[in-house]
């Protein structure tokens, strides 16, 4: 057995201890793994969706499974220190995108104040990789005086703003029925060998959240990689919705490019997918697994049999506004 002197030891136990309670924040440290030396930021702030337990749930994957080290960040109530997702105005702790190679974006609504937009903006035009889940499409809604009023999802000087020219597509409509007909996800035809669809059979992927309409065909160089099967029903198994809704279906997820300022050319990928909820999908937690090492042009160490399994008990809130589990702090959702 290895020895380690009492300092030693010391220093590897400060590397190991969980994040303080009081932080505002979680990290969680990648041990072993193709992702060692990656750094994640997971960015939720969401009214409807739960992103407050999905990012925390898809870091510990991340982390224990594939090596990540994985930083998420919540919207705080400023007075007490609670997560409350309808906050709209503060997401601390968004320096850490400045040492982040990945950005997973769960966002709604967000009217964030100037110098934490400023984060956000610096990282998207440094040309590093982008993952929007859900409602990413319509993240921001910054108010007149906003130094980035034209990040908002209804920008008219930007068109469409964050969601359309970043991510691909801004807010469209329901084009399922919300809350009573989940989606199947297939992929879209020919990229059924794309490294984000490794080790999924057309259909593995599933949420009981709707479908989102989108422009078809999707703006400038966006490629859908899975459309997305309206079912009649809220479970895996019940079948597709007939009629004019699932001809054509919508893309639920697609890749892009994003060329900002620096001249650098960022891989982005985008699923109108990823509510708390729906990571009970083994099938849709793979996809989005994938879509990191894509994002990260690491494709070629996707392994179709490297675990997707959840990290601790995970029973998420069922999606609805105000839903969210009151007095929460981030370490509540720690291991």
């Amino acid at each position: 057995m290895l020895r380690c002197s009492p300092l030693a030891c010391g220093f590897l136990m400060m590397l190991t201890l969980p994040v303080a309670a009081d932080d505002p924040w979680l990290v969680f440290e990648g041990k072993e793994g193709p992702g060692v030396g990656k750094h994640i930021v997971l960015v939720s702030g969401d009214d409807e969706y739960r992103s407050e337990e999905a990012c925390p749930q898809l870091a510990k994957i991340l982390s224990k499974h594939h090596g990540f080290r994985c930083t998420v960040l919540f919207a705080i109530n400023p007075e007490t220190g609670e997560i409350q997702p309808d906050y709209q105005k503060n997401i601390p702790g968004l320096e850490a995108l400045k040492t982040a190679d990945l950005m997973i974006c769960f966002l709604r609504f967000r009217n964030l104040p100037d110098e934490q937009m400023k984060h956000i903006v610096d990282y998207v035009e440094s040309g590093r990789p982008i993952i929007g889940l859900r409602t990413a499409t319509h993240a921001f809604n910054l108010d007149a005086k906003s130094a980035y009023k034209d990040w908002t999802w209804t920008s008219k000087d930007w068109d469409g703003g964050f969601g359309r020219q970043v991510l691909g597509e801004t807010w469209i409509s329901h084009h399922g029925s919300h809350g009573s007909q989940s989606t199947r996800g297939l992929a879209a035809p020919g990229q059924e060998n794309h490294p984000i669809l490794t080790g999924l059979k057309s259909g593995d992927i599933w949420g009981d959240t709707d479908v989102y309409g989108v422009t078809l065909p999707l703006p400038g160089d966006s490629q859908p990689i899975v459309l997305g099967q309206i079912l009649q029903g809220m479970k895996p198994n019940d079948p597709p919705l007939e009629g004019p809704k699932n001809d054509p279906m919508m893309p639920v997820a697609w890749t892009k490019t994003y060329t900002g300022p620096s001249g650098k050319t960022a891989r982005i990928f985008t699923t109108t997918m990823g509510a708390a909820s729906d990571l009970v999908s083994p099938g849709t937690r793979r996809m989005i697994v994938n879509a990191c090492y894509w994002g990260l042009g690491m494709e070629e160490k996707i392994d179709p049999n490297s675990s997707v399994d959840l990290v601790g008990e995970y029973k998420p809130t069922k999606f609805s506004f105000g839903g969210y589990v009151k007095g929460k702090k981030p370490a509540d959702y720690g291991l």
